[in-house]
Order: C-alpha cells, then structure tokens, then sequence
C-alpha cells in the first residue's frame, strides 16, 4: 500500500493496485484518460432510469478515475482515493454498490463532492467486468438521499455494466485487428517491393475482360507505364512481330490443350529476350478458360551467351516449371479466398518472396549447392527483430542442392511466418532453436533438422489444418524419401525434417 492508498480500507486498496486488474485495463483501454462518446448514451441511460442528475462510464486507474462518458458533469476524472467507484469494485462483483446518504457514511462524508458542491448524497454503481476483472463502473449520483430502490432499476444498471463492458471489449477487438491489418499490409508491401526488386514479371490474365493484373517488374519489361492493370492487345501488340504469332499460338495450344505455357520471345522496343510460363488457372462451367496464371524472366545475357543459354535454359525450365507448380497451389488456395487480381497478387507475394529468396541464393551460386546457413538467415532474418538473439542454430556444415534448398526455403518461410503471427516470434522472449545434423544412411548423406519454437504462448492443435500446414508436409515431394512432420506441443511447436541430400 503506497500513500496515495493508506487512507483506503485493505481490500479496496489491494483490488485498486492489482497487477491482474491494470493489466486488462491497460491492455484493452490503452487511451482510458480520453472521453469517447461511444459510451455517452449508455450514461445517458442510465441517469434517465434513475432519474439522476449525474450518471457517468468510468475506469479506475491506481491514481485517477477516468470518465469516458458523463451525463450532468463536465468533469472528466477525478483522484481515485476520493472515489465512491473503487469501493463498488472491491463490493461482490455480482451486486450493484449503493449509498443511501454518503453524508451518513463514514467512508464518504468527508470527501470533497460530499462536504462541498455538489453535495453529493446517493450513488449506485454496477461494476464493469472485463476478462473476469473489475476495470469501472457504470453509476449514477444524486444530490438527495434515497432508499429502497427498486431492484428492476438495479438489474437494469447491471445490464447496462455488461453492455459497456462489451463494447470495450469489441472496440479493443477492432483496434487489435486494425494493427495487426496495417502490420500485414507493410509486411505484403514490402514483399511486393521484393519480388519487383528480383526483377520476376508475374501476372494474371481474365481471359474474358482482357484485362491482365501485372507487377511492376513486368510492366517494365514490355516498356508499359505503371498502371498495375494492361490489356492483354496492348502487351501481344509489344512482342517483337517475327516472334509474336509464334507466341501466340502457345498460348492457345496451352489453353486448349489444357498445357503449360512455355515460350521465348523479344520485346519489339527493347530488343530484350523474356522467358515466359504459364498455364490456365480456371475454367467456367463449360470449360473455357477464364483465368491465365504466368510470370516473366528476362533471358537476354543467356540468349546473348550461346552456351550459357544452353546450360542456364535447361535449369530454368526446370526451375520455372516447379515455381510454377508451386504458384499453381499457392495461387489455387490464395484464390479460393478472393476473386479480385489485385488482392491475389498481393495474398501470395509472401510465398514468392520465399521462392526468389531461394532462387536468388541458388542464382548466386550457378545452380550448384549453397550453405543452409545462408539458406536460414533469408528465410528468417525478415521475421525476428534481433537475429543472433531470437534464432539459436546447432548445426553440422551442410551444403544443399536447388530442389533441396527451393523446398526447404518453402518450409522455412511458412514456419517463421506462423510463429511470427502465433508463435514464439510474436512475443518478446520467444526465440527458434534449430538443430540440423548430417547423418549417414546406408551410404547416402540425409539431413536431419528439429525447428521447436521456445517461449511463445501455449500450443494447441488446430481442429482443421490449413494451407500454411499442408504447405509445410509438401513442400519437400521432390525430393524422394523426404518428411516433414509437425507436433503441436504444449510448449511450442516442433517440426522435424528429413532430407535426403
């Protein structure tokens, strides 16, 4: 008990300085101290139920009580120690606290408002509970004495307590998810921004408008101002006209044929070389094709090499055709969830990222093996705030080939992603311990890593497995004799991984 509490009898001062109580109303009322009109007719209510002069929705701080709405006052707070509602909070939760005559009772008939205007007299406050915890009340006062009230005006103030209770509830709901809306939104922004930095042209054809939903990287590519939408005339009337009917009856063979999209071409401006692949992502109930998937990859230092075109070609046809299959499930799950193209391009950039991110280091590399190490901090690093303190590694020096990195890239992101938004990389002492061994078996060099999330809230397994979980398990089918196994432990969740090297 500290001096702004002595004068307070012991349970209300100990109910006023709870740690429990302010930290739910700390939590879920950060702006207390500002009136909100949202809560005026609840006050108003209430004052016309009673017929009071004065009514008010008030929270209780250890110093000050805050009046978020008041009907007949223009006061907005008063010191907490000379408040009639700390002692409703330390009365039975379920009752309303009532004083007849406050100049009668000796725990009210020196305070100011009593003694000196506006001479109050009677009061009755109904707590407001929020997450089981006394935070205010919803009262009334009187400048005359009553008794025996009604009980239906006391259940009606209790009804109303557990409206106002409510309605802080829900406005801290919306306030969480606008936060949480605006993280996502800069966190898509920015993948957007990464894959536009890599240079991969993507874009989404509405075969039956015309029109095609591109990235900026590919809008560059064809010389086209950024508009985020083109028609599918405009971009055909780019390609160079010696490669342009060739081009085009890929596409329709692919359409037709339900195949995939496979061609090389110039762009008549620039004289550049762009790969493309593609394949119909939805068909109407007649089976036409309605929607046309695709990205772009500028070829043109492989075209110029004759021999570096022949051995890069071959890996990224291989490498385009798995990106794809790939985009395909992601952008078939992303889909299911919007219809609109430009909500589509911005739902999977994530994955995309974690894809480039992969291709990148493998680019870097000339396709051969890269270090798992370098494969961990790109998958992870745009995830945690402190890299050496939120991800411990235990691990054996392990060399990766493209498929392995490619699908173990697609693993990573999707566990750091999770544990960023549910794990333990959203709380402040959460962190990932990551174990990776080379083990040998039957003569073949297999990886075996353990991801266990530390610190994070508890675990429960989910009723339903989502994309992000199936994502997880199939990530690594290429490679044969490759699993990966999840275990929602109460401590954190674990994913094991075999890989096959």
């Amino acid at each position: 008990m500290d001096e702004m509490t002595s004068d307070l009898p012991t349970a209300v001062a100990a109910v006023m300085t709870s740690p429990q109580r302010l930290g739910v109303l700390r939590s879920v009322v950060p702006d207390m101290a500002v009136p909100d009109a949202d809560f005026r007719e609840l006050a108003e209510i209430a004052a016309d139920l009673f017929s009071a002069p004065i009514a008010l929705v008030t929270l209780v701080d250890t110093r000050h009580q805050w009046f978020k709405a008041a009907a007949g006052t223009t006061e907005a707070q008063a010191l907490s120690t000379e408040s009639f509602c700390v002692h409703a909070l330390a009365a039975p939760l379920s009752e309303v606290f009532v004083v007849g005559d406050a100049s009668t009772d000796p725990r009210f008939s020196r305070l100011p408002q009593v003694t000196s205007a506006p001479f109050l007299r009677f009061y009755a406050g109904a707590p407001l509970l929020i997450d089981d915890q006394p935070v205010g009340t919803i009262c009334v006062f009187d400048i005359k004495p009553r008794k025996n009230l009604p009980q239906q005006l006391l259940v009606q103030l209790q009804r109303l307590s557990r409206a106002a209770a409510a309605l802080f509830k829900l406005k801290h709901e919306a306030r969480q998810r606008a936060l949480k809306e605006a993280a996502l939104s800069r966190e898509e922004q920015r993948h957007a921004m990464a894959l536009d930095a890599a240079n991969v042209g993507s874009w989404l054809w509405d075969i039956r408008s015309g029109s095609v939903s591109c990235n900026p990287a590919m809008l560059r590519m064809f010389g086209m101002p950024p508009a985020g939408v083109a028609q599918a005339r405009d971009i055909f009337h780019k390609i160079h006209a010696e490669d342009r009917i060739a081009t085009l009856s890929k596409l329709r063979s692919a359409m037709t044929r339900d195949e995939e999209y496979d061609g090389t071409f110039r762009v008549a401006s620039t004289g550049r070389w762009l790969l493309g692949r593609g394949r119909v992502h939805e068909r109407d109930a007649n089976g036409k094709p309605t929607l046309f998937l695709g990205i772009n990859i500028d070829v043109t230092n492989e075209q110029i090499s004759a021999q570096r075109t022949r051995l890069l070609l071959r890996e990224l046809n291989h490498r385009v055709k798995n990106t794809l299959a790939m985009l395909q499930s992601l952008a078939r799950q992303t889909l299911r969830q919007t219809s609109d193209p430009r909500e589509f391009m911005t739902a999977f950039a994530g994955r995309l990222q974690s894809i480039s991110e992969a291709h990148g280091l493998l680019s870097d590399h000339e396709w051969g093996n890269i270090h798992l190490s370098a494969l961990l901090a790109k998958q992870l690093a745009p995830h945690v705030r402190d890299y050496a303190r939120q991800v411990e590694i235990h691990k054996d020096e392990i060399l990766l080939g493209p498929d392995q990195a490619v699908g173990l890239g697609l693993v990573l992101h999707e566990l750091a992603t999770n544990a960023a938004k549910y794990g333990s990389l959203g709380v402040p002492d959460g962190k990932i311990v990551l174990t990776a061994r080379g083990v040998d078996e039957d003569g073949h060099r297999v990886l075996h890593m353990t991801w266990t999330e530390v610190g994070g809230p508890p675990v429960r397994e989910p009723e339903r497995r989502g994309f992000g979980s199936i994502l997880i398990e199939r990530s690594l089918d290429k490679v044969m004799g490759s699993s990966v196994k999840i275990e929602f432990l109460p401590a954190g969740l674990t994913a094991i991984v075999r890989l096959p090297l």
